[in-house]
């Protein structure tokens, strides 16, 4: 047997203690370890019994959407939309990764038959819905765009991403559909992921090894984007779409929510040293990835100091959820936005380019008006698509007590 065993009890009641009580009391109400280092956040994270809420995620989600949104309204000057990717990206792995890590340590294995329903339930009718009424739409002429079977074909076999990279942005399918790249580079991430961390949660892989791994092939694909733009004069698209060379953006989520994941784990990071170091360097970190507009850098090292900067923000965020600027990510409607943001972002720029394509108006109007249409036709998609959905995937779980937000990415 791995010697997951050994400790599987105790396992499952670190587990139960981050779903029916709070996962981060202050020091004082815990009992103090021998070495003295490890201590609790000395800010409460308010856990729900039922369903298991994470706080600031949905936030964190709108935040991404509208990041992305207002670069593609006309604001790219000055606002970085590939910055939401990275902030989606992270966001994904670290939800996904936590989700299956509760489901592993409470019942000793992880139902990939469940994981892969259970997304295709979420993921997949509204990505073929629009997708379908998107091609329809440029198909009568509606929203532009020449049609091209084999690159239909590939955005419905989710291989988007190469498709941009082989034919161009555009080029073949419906306008605004491009989008759908980052969607396939998730996809294809997925496919892979569970089995790998399940594998090593079966051969007893503990969770500082398992972080050194999952940190060894972040660093190889830092090496590899390096070879394409230093020795294989890659292109933009190739090293920016790639999945190969973008999933260390995933996987940094998956790594904090293997160690350290602020709602399961014990931290040594003190509030002190979170606020006075961890955040204002993690905020630096992502501020130098942003500055430099040079494709050497652009294309190799950004994406990692992006994920090296989110990992105190999110650390902070969640821990924090209550505090000063973390309240807004929290607030009802922010929250809202983010539970339809899917939708929003796959429909965003097939209605801006619509918009465009039908209104001569300023373009600041066009994208108020553009926002206001995708928050009202979300919320039909998420009432009549996903909730329904939803409830199905709830029915057909069996493993795991699913969260409100578990799957949502």
């Amino acid at each position: 047997m791995y010697r997951h065993n050994a400790g599987v009890y105790h396992k499952k009641q670190m587990i139960d203690m981050a779903i029916h009580t709070s996962a981060n009391r202050t020091a004082a109400e815990d009992q103090k370890p021998p070495n003295g280092e490890c201590v609790r956040s000395e800010s409460e994270v308010h856990i729900k019994k039922t369903p298991f809420h994470i706080p600031s995620l949905d936030g964190i989600r709108a935040c991404s959407f509208l990041i992305v949104f207002l670069a593609h309204a006309g604001l790219n000057n000055y606002i970085p939309g590939y910055f939401g990717l990275s902030l989606f990206f992270f966001l994904s792995g670290y939800l996904i990764t936590t989700y299956l890590r509760i489901e592993f340590e409470r019942t000793g294995t992880i139902s990939l038959k469940q994981f892969y329903m259970r997304r295709a339930l979420r993921i997949l009718p509204p990505f073929y819905l629009i997708l379908f009424v998107a091609t329809a739409l440029a198909y009568i002429g509606v929203i532009g765009g020449t049609l091209r079977v084999g690159p239909v074909l590939k955005q419905v076999f989710h291989l988007a991403n190469y498709q941009v990279i082989i034919d161009g942005w555009g080029v073949g399918t419906a306008a605004g559909t491009w989008v759908y790249w980052s969607l396939a580079v998730e996809e294809h991430f997925y496919l892979g992921f569970p089995l790998l961390y399940l594998w090593l949660c079966r051969q007893g892989v503990d969770a500082r090894r398992q972080a050194i791994i999952l940190i060894s092939i972040c660093s190889f694909i830092l090496i590899w984007r390096c070879v394409l733009v230093f020795f294989l004069n890659g292109s933009h698209d190739r090293v920016y779409l790639g999945t190969d060379t973008r999933v260390d953006s995933i996987l940094a989520g998956c790594l904090l929510a293997i160690w350290g994941n602020p709602v399961l784990d014990r931290t040594s990071i003190s509030d002190k040293k979170l606020g006075l170091f961890w955040l204002p360097l993690g905020i630096a970190a992502i501020l130098l990835s942003l500055l430099p507009r040079v494709h050497d850098f652009d294309q190799t090292i950004r994406y990692t100091l992006q994920s090296f900067g989110l990992t105190p923000f999110f650390i902070a965020a969640i821990r924090w959820h209550d505090r000063s600027l973390f309240r807004i990510l929290n607030f009802a409607p922010i929250r809202y936005m983010g539970v339809l943001s899917y939708s929003l972002y796959l429909m965003h720029t097939p209605m801006l380019w619509g918009l465009s394509y039908w209104l001569p108006w300023p373009e600041w109007l066009r994208g108020v008006i553009g926002l206001v249409a995708l928050l009202g036709i979300a919320t039909l998609i998420y009432h009549f698509v996903e909730r329904p959905c939803a409830r199905l995937k709830n029915r057909l779980s069996q493993h795991l007590v699913t969260p409100t937000q578990a799957a949502k990415i």
